[in-house]
């Protein structure tokens, strides 16, 4: 798996290279000294950037920017929105992480995680103290986060992008992507109490676009409307970058089953015992038996179910079909996906998209 890992990333190698080009870019603006100096004491300073320096995809400021790109605009103008984005991505992230009590992000630990050992280590204080240091620290951070996304937005009124324009971005983002992203938190939440028998693919695929579909959305469009983009090539672009922000989660889903732990970073199988009920899982339910089912039920959510039965499961979501199911359906969204992309000439943007969505799809982490 780390050899494909290792051709993968050649294969991919133009887009790897455009993404990377534009993440130093996106970096700079996240660690101006301007910015930095602004978030104290120290600990909630540690907490907002902590993510940032962890790294990660930035796929979604590297969306926006071939975005605008790709309809004829000046990249360069929309790169506060792109940093933006990515300080508005990394909220959701840190509070997703207290709401799902995750403990490791990108291979280091959560700010709630980190804070709380800093709390017993540094401020003595005791374990539940602590505790709720940790995520007091992870819902300010994230706060901050939110609000220097808006922050950065505004910052394009000064770099000669249309006040109107800027106020019509943080409108769409407050007041449209906020509650999807919201809602989706929420019935993520809520589908934990749901049962197997009675769960639908429908459901889980709402759940899954309201958390990621939308941002994706959200990046296209920005990237397209700061670019001058037609009201076709708006349309045809975001509907691309939700139908694959989709396709993304999916893929998520599959590698969080049967995906490289070295390449991964995060244990193989952890989605099992975190009792997340995702379309490999759901189909697999569906499609056995009744002493099938009751071993899903037992296992799925289980903190202390041993290796082997985690195993076992993962084995019956293969054999059951789950895998290629789940595959095959992201596939389906990619090739939707790139139809939406006629609406636009051809350019190394537009290839950009079309190695993305070929990504998306083939990827092992």
């Amino acid at each position: 798996m780390v050899e494909m890992h290792r051709r993968g990333k050649e294969r991919f190698s133009e887009l790897f290279e455009a993404i990377d080009e534009r993440s130093a870019l996106i970096e700079r603006m996240i660690f101006d000294r301007g910015f930095h100096r602004r978030f104290s004491p120290n600990h909630l300073n540690i907490a907002v950037y902590s993510y940032f320096k962890q790294g990660g995809k930035a796929l979604r400021p590297a969306v926006l920017l071939f975005a605008c790109g790709a309809v004829g605009g000046d990249e360069e103008m929309a790169l506060p929105a792109a940093a933006a984005l990515e300080a508005y991505h990394t909220w959701t992230l840190v509070h997703d992480d207290i709401i799902d009590q995750d403990n490791r992000r990108r291979g280091g630990p959560t700010v709630h995680a980190l804070f709380k050992e800093v709390g017993e280590k540094e401020l003595n204080f005791d374990p539940d103290e602590a505790k709720h240091y940790g995520i007091s620290m992870g819902i300010l951070a994230g706060d901050i986060q939110h609000a220097w996304a808006v922050s950065l937005l505004c910052k394009m009124a000064k770099s000669g992008v249309n006040e109107g324009l800027v106020l019509e971005l943080i409108d769409k983002l407050e007041s449209d992507v906020l509650p999807s992203l919201l809602e989706g938190e929420t019935l993520d939440i809520q589908l934990s109490s749901v049962p197997l028998s009675t769960l639908t693919e429908a459901s889980i695929l709402r759940m899954l676009w309201k958390k990621t579909g939308v941002l994706y959305r959200f990046a296209g469009w920005a990237g397209a409307i700061i670019g001058g983009g037609t009201i076709e090539e708006v349309a045809g672009i975001s509907s691309f970058c939700s139908r694959c922000g989709l396709a993304f989660q999916l893929v998520d889903d599959i590698l969080g089953l049967v995906g490289d732990e070295d390449v991964l970073g995060k244990p193989v199988g952890s989605d099992i015992r975190e009792g997340k009920k995702t379309i490999p899982i759901l189909f697999t339910y569906k499609n056995s038996g009744k002493e099938d089912r009751d071993f899903i039920e037992m296992v799925l959510g289980n903190h202390r179910v041993d290796e082997g039965k985690v195993k076992r499961l993962v084995e019956m979501v293969r054999v059951s079909g789950g895998i290629d199911y789940t595959d095959s359906l992201a596939r389906r969204l990619v090739s939707g996906a790139r139809e939406k992309l006629n609406v636009l000439r051809y350019s190394r943007y537009k290839k950009y998209f079309e190695l993305l969505s070929e990504f998306i799809v083939s990827r092992d982490y």
